[in-house]
């Protein structure tokens, strides 16, 4: 994904109408395929002066999947009169540098109690997967690491350390534990059952916002891996560990 960031002085006469014309302008943005999303910001100490930015899925999807689509005509013809006040029109990339700051809530890796919590969790989860009769045959030659492994990655999932991207191979390596295995729907849904029965063991946070956040991942989660892992199932191989947020979930592509 890039960031196209476009800074307007706009001229008294016309600030009035600057704010409703793009507000008829993110109708096509909300209905392009190649918008992430937008947001338009308005300066404190200069009036005159905005910032629009959007995300795109890249820059040739922004520049001729959507410069060429169906929907550019409404857009343009809505800012058309603001063109000439366009300061600054470029394409970013991100960077390794960014984070939250104090203010920003804890992260669900934070709000959990850290590492530990997911290896608690793990531990017991796997314990009670030992004793589940359609669990059991899918573990029964488990890697004694198993359970630490897995709690690496679902802290890195809720907001940890990067550590399963780093030291065990990543999204890839996770995939291809999955690969080949058939999982059935019966069996995902006992997984995340007998997963939530191991947080409520291990005492993880049991308030709603929580719970509602941690059972949406398991859901996304384990829905992706049945369809990963069935025979004629074609997944994506590159992709970074999904980072989960407050009620986030990542949007879906058909």
């Amino acid at each position: 994904m890039v960031i196209e960031y476009i800074r307007y002085r706009v001229p008294q006469e016309r600030l009035d109408g600057f704010e409703a014309a793009y507000e008829r302008a993110a109708v096509a943005l909300r209905a392009a395929p190649q918008c992430v999303d937008y947001e338009l910001s308005r300066c404190l100490d200069d009036p005159a002066c905005y910032l629009l930015r959007i995300t795109w899925t890249s820059v040739d999807e922004h520049l001729n999947g959507f410069r060429g689509g169906p929907v550019f005509g409404q857009f343009f013809a809505a800012i058309k009169p603001y063109v000439e006040d366009i300061q600054e029109m470029r394409h970013y990339a991100r960077t390794s540098v960014a984070g939250s700051g104090g203010a920003a809530p804890p992260s669900l890796y934070e709000w959990a109690g850290g590492t530990d919590a997911f290896m608690r969790l793990c531990d017991a989860f796997y314990r009670l997967v030992r004793s589940d009769d359609l669990l059991a045959p899918m573990f029964a030659h488990m890697d004694p690491d198993h359970a630490r492994h897995v709690a690496v990655w679902l802290a890195e999932v809720f907001g940890g350390p990067a550590t399963y991207t780093m030291e065990h191979g990543g999204y890839r390596h996770m995939l291809g534990q999955h690969l080949g295995r058939a999982i059935s729907e019966a069996q995902r849904r006992r997984w995340v059952n007998v997963m939530m029965d191991a947080a409520d063991e291990v005492g993880l946070p049991d308030d709603p916002e929580f719970r509602a956040a941690f059972t949406s991942y398991l859901e996304w989660g384990t829905r992706l891996a049945v369809g990963n892992s069935q025979p004629d199932a074609d997944p994506i191989r590159q992709a970074p560990v999904p980072r989960w947020g407050w009620g986030v979930a990542p949007p879906y592509r058909g």
